[in-house]
């Protein structure tokens, strides 16, 4: 009985270990309400296509961390609020509203997994009018 509870135990552990976390929309949505394109960076794959208000383009991991710190500062972040997620398979697409000093922001990123983590791909800041 002892061995079986034991089989038991090291089966359960050895499954839970092999998951590894992901990142989630969470953690994304968690970066942008506290403006912190550093934080929101390590999310980044290596092309990210970013949309603001005044241009938009595929840009370097680097550049794109920049462009949302830029952006973040001179807005000057105040909240994000979540308001609609959709899972498909490997991809998460989330909608929100980026209030910031100078108006809020329809804001909507695209996550695809690849390999074993998932990657911010898209990222879009709209006026909301």
């Amino acid at each position: 009985m002892k061995s079986i509870l034991g089989l038991a135990v090291l089966t359960l552990s050895l499954v839970l270990v092999s998951f590894r976390p992901l990142y989630t929309v969470d953690e994304i949505t968690y970066a942008i309400r506290a403006g912190n394109a550093g934080q929101l960076s390590q999310f980044l794959d290596s092309r990210v296509d970013i949309s603001l208000p005044e241009k938009s383009d595929t840009y370097s991991k680097i550049q794109a961390e920049m462009i949302i710190r830029d952006f973040f500062s001179t807005n000057g972040v105040q909240n994000f609020l979540v308001k609609r997620r959709v899972t498909n398979g490997g991809s998460e697409v989330c909608v929100g509203v980026l209030q910031t000093r100078n108006g809020d922001y329809r804001t909507t990123f695209f996550i695809k997994q690849k390999g074993d983590k998932q990657y911010l791909q898209e990222l879009r800041f709209q006026n909301n009018q």
